[in-house]
């Protein structure tokens, strides 16, 4: 499995992830590439992170975002008007083929 962030300017640092998915190994991941991806991006420090699955949200993710000062949008990720991951399946063919295995 693969994760990466995405806003209007491009995508993120794309993340292999080997193994299940946990809150640990979520925030790890986190720590890791969110900052560096929207320093990347130009985003600076003010953005609005969404979470793309519910089960992010545990208390200990919940406290790291707020220790960053990073705004989680509180909608809903699964909603049809909010994700964009329609619009991101070309920039994510490219990441692939540029990830090395």
């Amino acid at each position: 499995m693969v994760v990466a962030a995405s806003c209007s300017p491009g995508t993120g640092k794309l993340v292999r992830v080997d193994g299940k998915m946990d809150r640990a190994k979520y925030r790890a991941i986190l720590e890791e590439n969110l900052l560096e991806s929207a320093k990347g991006l130009r985003l600076g420090r003010r953005f609005t992170f969404q979470q793309d699955d519910p089960k992010h949200t545990a208390r200990a993710t919940t406290e790291w975002f707020r220790s960053k000062h990073i705004h989680v949008l509180e909608w809903p990720s699964q909603s049809p008007d909010l994700n964009p991951i329609e619009n991101l399946w070309q920039d994510l063919e490219i990441a692939v083929q540029t990830l090395s295995i």
